[in-house]
């Protein structure tokens, strides 16, 4: 269990930093593109510095399938507060009901045989 939360830890911090990189630069567009794209990059190395423990750590755990199903909700989570807090965009229905229905494909992928 410990390795697991361990393994959740490190992908949730990797996509505070992967949302920055992906999305951050939007706050600034009247900054050259070649600049978004160099501090996109150096945001990105520390991303993948958490990510690819993550992944090895908890491989041993779970299933591929599952490792991304865990990225992909975190992703989720993270991006829903960013696009609020930092971007100032506010959530709807609609992504509340999209975000329900990737709840429960997740389920689904991490329900095992009885």
């Amino acid at each position: 269990m410990e390795t697991t939360l361990k393994t959740i830890g490190l992908l949730f911090m990797s996509n505070v930093f992967m949302t920055f990189a992906w999305y951050g630069h939007l706050k600034y567009k009247a900054s050259p593109l070649h600049i978004a794209i160099l501090v996109s990059w150096g945001i990105a190395f520390f991303e993948y510095c958490l990510q690819v423990p993550a992944n090895r750590m908890g491989s041993g755990l779970l299933s591929t399938a599952q490792l991304k199903t865990i990225q992909e909700i975190i992703t989720l989570c993270v991006f829903a507060g960013f696009s609020v807090w930092y971007l100032n965009e506010p959530l709807r229905w609609n992504h509340a009901v999209g975000f329900f229905f990737l709840v429960v494909a997740a389920f689904f992928i991490f329900k095992t045989k009885t």
